[in-house]
C-alpha cells in the first residue's frame, strides 16, 4: 500500500472472507474496467454453479482483504470500479465495511452480484452501489427446485422488489440450463417479471466451465 494512504484497517473478525479476485475483468460490468472481489459463501445450492468452490462459508485457500485493499489502491485511476460478486456478498456482515472503503476511501465505483436471499442486507448496501448485476433462478414459486432451499423465491422476489424500488441501475439476468429451465418455465418466469414491472430481462446460457454438476442435472 502507498506510504501515504489513508486506508482505515478493519479488525481481523470483521475482514470480508475472499475466495477469488480477478485483478481485471472487462465482463463483470458490462461497459466497466473493473477488478472483481469473489466473496465466499453461498445459503444456495444450485446445480449449474460454475464457482461450486465458493459456497461453503469458509475457503480452503481464502485471500487476505488488507491485500486486496493494497492492490486496489494502487489501480486508483487505472479501474473504472470494483465488483463484489460470489458465491453471495451478501451473506456476510462485512460487506457493507468493504464497500465503504472501496467507495469513499478509494474513490471506486462499486458493482455488486447478487441472487436477493437477504432482503434486508440488500437494503443496507443499496445506497453503496452504483450497478447490480441480480440473477433470477426461475419463476418464484419454482426457486427451491434450483436452489434447493424451501422459500428461497419468497426472499429472491422481496429482493428484486427493493432493488427496482431504489433506482439503481441493474442487469437482471437469468442463467438458463436446458435440463432446468424449459420453454414454458421461461413463460412463467417472464410472466413474474412483468407483473413487479421489470424494465429489461436477459437470458444468458450455462457455462460448463467450472461446474461440477452439470452431468447430473
Amino acid at each position: 500500500m502507498s506510504a501515504g494512504s489513508s486506508l482505515k484497517r478493519a479488525p481481523r473478525s470483521a475482514e470480508l472472507r475472499i475466495g477469488g479476485f480477478a485483478r481485471l475483468s472487462t465482463c463483470d460490468w458490462p461497459g466497466e474496467l473493473v477488478a472483481t472481489v469473489f466473496c465466499q459463501g453461498c445459503p444456495w445450492s444450485c446445480g449449474y454453479c460454475h464457482n461450486p468452490h465458493l459456497i461453503p462459508p469458509r475457503g480452503e485457500s481464502e485471500i487476505a482483504w488488507p491485500d486486496v485493499l493494497s492492490f486496489l489502491d494502487s489501480r486508483r485511476s487505472l479501474l473504472d470500479g470494483v465488483v463484489f460478486s460470489g458465491g453471495e456478498p451478501t451473506l456476510q456482515a462485512a460487506l457493507p465495511d468493504a464497500m465503504r472503503a472501496v467507495r469513499r476511501e478509494l474513490g471506486f465505483r462499486v458493482g455488486l452480484h447478487t441472487a436477493g436471499p437477504y432482503p434486508t442486507r440488500l437494503s443496507a448496501v443499496l445506497p453503496l452501489v452504483d450497478w447490480i448485476g441480480f440473477d433470477v433462478k426461475a419463476a418464484f414459486d419454482d426457486y427451491a427446485r434450483i436452489t434447493g432451499v424451501i422459500g428461497s423465491g419468497i426472499k429472491a422476489k422481496a429482493s428484486l422488489v427493493r432493488l427496482l424500488e431504489s433506482g439503481v441501475a441493474c442487469d437482471i439476468r437469468t442463467t438458463v440450463h436446458d435440463a432446468l429451465l424449459d420453454r414454458s418455465d421461461l413463460a412463467r418466469l417472464a410472466s413474474d417479471l412483468v407483473a413487479l414491472g421489470v424494465p429489461a430481462h436477459r437470458l444468458q446460457p450455462f457455462r460448463a466451465a467450472g461446474c461440477t454438476t452439470a452431468s447430473l442435472l
